[in-house]
């Protein structure tokens, strides 16, 4: 049986508008900094920001429209940064996307055992995110989060209120686990 703050994961787009404490942040962000790395590196990096600040609008824009309409109502919007190199000789690291997603996937489960979720996003401006947040040239721009306690779909327009309540579905595992080779 697996962990039901695994099973449980999933991605709203419907938000409480609760605010998260810097506490649960933290409780958070070390769930993230105990993920395992390649010579301890850590090679991720969260930039946060709270609704009503500049920096949570600054977030915003990064987004993508699609995005936007929704993750404006998240209490809480992050950044997430990868160092491309190795801090101690200056090389690549071709292992830092794998780190910072385990880091993520950690902060994940981190944030289901709390009743918090997390909705990743793809869409949005790399090079723009990585301007609005200052971030050094080793780092790059990986990924956007929307954080919060689930809200209420009826905020929600159409489309996005009809795909918030369908029912969650996931490959078979004979889909995605081969013994030996892929068949």
């Amino acid at each position: 049986m697996i962990l039901k703050e695994i099973s449980g994961r999933w991605s709203p787009r419907a938000f409480s508008n609760e605010s998260i404490s810097q506490k649960e942040l933290n409780a958070l962000f070390e769930a993230a900094r105990w993920a395992a790395s390649g010579n301890n590196t850590q090679p991720w990096r969260f930039v946060f920001a709270h609704k009503g600040s500049d920096e949570f609008d600054a977030l915003l824009s990064t987004l993508a429209e699609g995005n936007q309409v929704w993750a404006k109502n998240a209490p809480v919007l992050m950044g997430v940064f990868g160092r491309t190199r190795h801090e101690y000789k200056e090389r690549e690291n071709p292992t830092w996307m794998y780190e910072l997603g385990l880091a993520v996937g950690q902060l994940g489960i981190q944030a289901q055992s709390m009743d918090l979720y997390l909705h990743q996003m793809g869409g949005f401006d790399p090079e723009k995110m990585a301007e609005v947040c200052n971030a050094p040239e080793v780092y790059e721009a990986v990924v956007a989060i929307a954080l919060g306690r689930q809200g209420n779909p009826e905020m929600l327009e159409e489309p996005l209120r009809s795909r918030e309540t369908a029912e969650r579905t996931r490959k078979p595992l004979s889909d995605i686990a081969f013994k030996g080779r892929f068949e």
